[in-house]
């Protein structure tokens, strides 16, 4: 049976559609649709219920050099009330999963993708033995929303008395948000906008929802807009753009990789990758018929198969289809030719450097 977030009665009150999702039962969109939520957060300001996210804590002597070792980015190197993006690897260097490692003055928060959870948990505990820490699952007395848009800062602002405009791009601090005390506000997000995400107490969940759609000017947004707005920024979407098929310098994330931090997990499988040469590479694309790309259609570059369609979808903001699939690194570059299989036919797709949508109002 699926779970639910705290806030389920509050999405189908709304006239959510819901869907199985992560084990989750989540809003996929509301009334108005996903083209109107998306053009809500691309211009004004959305609200996501993302609780299905797990977060682990990470306390302990060791925390930072457990959690240097379990992901590929140099957690070391983050001042306390700033966060990373990162990537969680096997030992042939590919992907587990992806997250985010938050510095906090005496431990770490990881949060990972709700999918990937108790994989991850037990992917990372099991090499705990080496280090003196503590790590605990907390994802269900944890909500997390997004609040997210060019006008998200300016609503925020009604709700606490933080300076917002010390909180910069991957930074948090503690706050105290529409009379909920202990939040977690950091200037973070999926969609490419301005933007911040909330993490608190489960139990105030509705509490925190209803402030914020108080406003009047906020719209709520479900899974389907999360999901054309990231695409339209060319995030990676555990699954579809990246697996534990890939790697890091495959899916365009070699920045994530810090080599010269010290051992971790992957490191000599990245290390050999990189020495024989990057086979494909995660390009973006877009098609000049009105095609809509869907995740698993066949792709093929000079007549030979090249995998599938990865993400793909029509840009509500562009009004042309966009996509994601892996090349051969000879073909990766802008304006290259390849085609995919829609419904029998071979239809035309151009390499196109990401993201797509140029003008988001992240800081």
């Amino acid at each position: 049976m699926s779970q639910r977030t705290p806030l389920h009665d509050v999405h189908v009150a709304l006239g959510a559609k819901m869907v199985p999702f992560a084990g989750f039962e989540m809003p996929v969109q509301y009334p108005a649709g996903i083209t109107a939520e998306h053009k809500s957060v691309r211009e004004n300001v959305g609200l996501f219920d993302v609780s299905h996210m797990g977060e682990f804590m990470i306390r302990g002597p060791q925390a930072i050099d457990f959690a240097n070792y379990v992901t590929t980015n140099d957690v070391a190197a983050l001042a306390v009330g700033q966060a990373q993006y990162s990537t969680i690897l096997n030992q042939g260097g590919t992907i587990v999963d992806d997250c985010l490692v938050y510095r906090f003055p005496d431990h770490l928060m990881m949060v990972v993708n709700a999918s990937n959870k108790d994989k991850d948990l037990a992917h990372i505990s099991a090499y705990m033995g080496r280090f003196d820490c503590s790590i605990e699952d907390v994802s269900d007395r944890i909500a997390l929303l997004a609040l997210q848009g060019p006008r998200a800062q300016e609503v925020m602002a009604r709700f606490t008395d933080v300076n917002l405009d010390d909180i910069a791009y991957y930074h948090f601090q503690v706050a105290t948000v529409a009379g909920v005390p202990g939040v977690i506000l950091s200037r973070t997000g999926y969609t490419g906008e301005d933007g911040f995400e909330l993490y608190f107490d489960a139990s105030r969940a509705v509490e925190m929802w209803n402030a914020l759609m108080s406003e009047g000017s906020v719209t709520p947004a479900g899974l389907g807009a999360r999901d054309t707005l990231r695409l339209e920024m060319g995030m990676a979407l555990y699954g579809n753009d990246i697996d534990d098929g890939t790697t890091p310098y495959e899916a365009g994330l070699g920045w994530l990789v810090k080599l010269k931090k010290g051992d971790f997990v992957g490191k000599e499988a990245l290390e050999r990758q990189k020495a024989a040469g990057i086979p494909r590479k995660l390009i973006g694309f877009t098609m000049p018929d009105r095609a809509f790309p869907r995740h698993g259609y066949p792709v093929s570059y000079n007549g030979a198969a090249s995998g599938e369609v990865r993400s793909g979808t029509m840009s509500p903001t562009l009004g042309i289809a966009i996509g994601t699939a892996y090349l051969p690194l000879a073909a990766a570059k802008e304006g290259t030719e390849f085609e995919v299989e829609i419904r029998g036919k071979r239809l035309p797709a151009v390499v196109q450097k990401m993201p797509f949508y140029k003008n988001a109002s992240h800081r």
